[in-house]
């Protein structure tokens, strides 16, 4: 194909194991491939989003030093709106590395992709406010507190396109290269134990298999009130002889994802799926991103021969 075509960029949703897209987006650019138009749907929508608007070294900068301490800063507990986490501190601390401008003023075309919670359509957010798409757009049901935009609470995108290819297309992509998060979502890797950055600090830290609800409970209890602890505890206590609610809801979020990213990739696929082995990173594990970001370069690398025909 001719280099004149435009290369668009999918970058789906998945939690924490989107900082995998970090990696992805930086062995493409080693192998001379930079996308055109980016589409993002949730933690793809913010990684892209920075990627846009000229910040995407400061985010990896950032993400990249992430301690679960500094991870529990953000969290401002919510649990009667809608979610747990408000997200105001997160918002306030993406504005250093994302300017507050319209997503028609970028660099480069992006949108990211949101779902209308009444209707339960999709919505396709492509001008206006950067950061109040992206922040509607990783609105996680049950953590994130949903996103009144025009009159329309939105939440995730990834409840109606985990990876938003048709979106890539309509920003005017003749390529489209996919990122799937979820290609073994419901597949745990055991990896071997390295010394961790908390564990380099001497913190003290749970089980590797732990996820990042489990490892800061006690800190939120510390800090809650009454009412809200008991509710915690039930939240995010471990038991042995059935799953915690959050292991409940987010399992059931990774079945669900999963069967949207087959069905949607199968409508509308995309002309290359980049797929990061990134089963054993668990939601909320934000502060794991050089494993992320190492499996999101060797996915490309997989791939590089295919890559390679396909836009040479």
């Amino acid at each position: 194909m001719g280099q004149h075509l435009k290369i668009g960029l999918a970058l789906g949703s998945g939690s924490a194991r989107g900082w995998a897209h970090i990696g992805v987006l930086r062995e493409l650019e080693k192998m001379g491939i930079k996308p055109d138009v980016i589409s993002g749907c949730s933690i793809g929508a913010l990684v892209g989003g920075a990627y846009a608007s000229g910040h995407f070294d400061e985010l990896e900068k950032w993400v990249s030093g992430l301690t679960w301490k500094e991870i529990v800063g953000f969290l401002d507990m919510s649990v009667m709106r809608g979610g747990v986490i408000r997200g105001e501190k997160l918002l306030d601390f993406a504005r250093l590395y994302m300017q507050e401008k319209p997503i028609q003023a970028l660099d480069m075309p992006f949108a990211a992709v949101a779902t209308d919670l009444e209707s339960g359509r999709e919505v396709w957010l492509r001008e206006g406010s950067l950061l109040e798409a992206v922040r509607a757009s990783i609105s996680l049901p049950g953590l994130f507190t949903p996103v009144q935009r025009e009159g329309r609470w939105l939440v995730d995108g990834g409840l109606v396109d985990p990876i938003p290819v048709s979106l890539c297309r309509a920003l005017g992509a003749d390529v489209v290269i996919a990122v799937n998060l979820n290609g073994d979502l419901l597949v745990k890797h055991e990896k071997p134990k390295k010394e961790s950055k908390a564990e380099r600090e001497g913190v003290r830290t749970n089980d590797a298999s732990d996820s990042l609800w489990e490892r800061v409970s006690d800190t939120w209890k510390s800090q809650l009130g009454e009412r809200k602890n008991m509710l915690l505890k039930q939240w995010l206590s471990k038991r042995t002889d059935a799953p915690g609610m959050f292991e409940v809801m987010y399992g059931s979020l990774n079945i669900m994802q999963d069967r949207i990213t087959r069905s949607r990739l199968a409508g509308d696929p995309a002309d290359v799926i980049l797929e990061p082995r990134l089963g054993h990173i668990g939601l909320m594990d934000y502060d794991k991103a050089e494993d992320a970001i190492a499996e999101g370069r060797a996915s490309v690398e997989r791939l590089k021969p295919q890559l390679l025909a396909l836009l040479h």
